[in-house]
This record gives structure tokens, sequence and C-alpha cells, in this order.
């Protein structure tokens, strides 16, 4: 079965945005794994605001990857599948479906979302070595407590230590 892995840049302070939705603390001189990462992966979820974002770019943003776009406002997108409804679902018969694992591009509230319903099964966070003080938080208001194993850590010249985690799942 494929994996949903959550692979995104926060700061130290725990923020994946600045206070105006600015990203451009991310580190942008080195590789940091992001051509493993690709490789490995054919498929990307987005929540709305995150393909709202990435939008700009075209449908040729990601050529390779089929996208996927999680939102109750929108209809239709050119080149990506809405899922507006029954996320467990959708995200089970995705994860089912042949081919390699999909990224969880974001945003903070599909995070939230699909941590919730257990269904991430991997996390590769790239901490920045940068404090932004304020901004939109990656985890924010979680029903409970989410216990993760560490896997591995990566750091590299510039400061920057990307995190590993499976998250624990939920006693039934």
């Amino acid at each position: 079965m494929r994996k949903v892995i959550l692979n995104l840049a926060l700061s130290l302070d725990g923020f994946i945005e600045g206070p105006n939705g600015e990203y451009d603390w991310c580190f942008t001189d080195k590789d940091y794994g992001m051509t493993r990462f690709l490789s490995r992966v054919d498929a990307v979820f987005f929540g709305r605001k995150s393909f709202e974002l990435v939008s700009p770019m075209g449908p040729n943003a990601y050529p390779k990857l089929a996208r996927y776009v999680f939102s109750r406002s929108l209809k239709s997108v050119e080149g990506a599948t809405i899922i507006n409804e029954d996320v467990k679902l959708n995200v089970e018969r995705i994860k089912r479906m042949k081919g390699k694992d999909i990224w969880l591009f974001g945003g903070a509230d599909l995070t939230k979302s699909l941590l919730d319903l257990d269904l991430i099964d991997e996390m590769q966070l790239s901490v920045h070595p940068i404090i932004l003080g304020e901004g939109k938080p990656l985890f924010k208001g979680s029903e409970e407590h989410k216990k993760l194993k560490l896997m591995g850590t990566r750091t590299y010249s510039t400061g920057l230590v990307q995190l590993f985690y499976r998250p624990l799942r939920k006693l039934k």
C-alpha cells in the first residue's frame, strides 16, 4: 500500500509561513534531499490554500505527479482531482491504488485532518534555523496527543535539520 508522507519546511518555532503568508525564508541553495524524495512519489495532496499558492506556476508545476486538491469550495481545477467529501474514504482509496507514495504538500488544515484520521504514514520535516516569531503554525488544534517515532535525522552545514518520523497509530 502507498504511504502518505508529509514533507515540508518549517521554522525552528514551528511555523510553515510567516505572518503575511511568506515562505521566502526557506532555503533553496541546495537540493536538501528533494530529488531523492520526488523519485519515490507520484502523487501530491494539496489543501485549497496550498494549491492556490502553487497554482500561479500552472499545471506543469508538478508535471509528473497526480494532483489531488482537498477543498469544499472549489468545484474543478485544471489538471487536478478535487476531493470535497469523505476525506478518509477517498484517501484510503487513493492509498490502495497502484503507484508510488503520496506527498502531503500541505497545508496546516489538511495536515491536521489527515493526522486526526491517522492517514499520515511518515513525516519529513525540514527545520530551518530561523525564528519567525509569528505566522501559521504547522500543528494547531489537534484533538489529542500524537506520539511519533523518530526514524532518523539528517543535518546540513547550513544549519537545516531534517527530522524523519512515523506517527504511532491509535490503539483501536
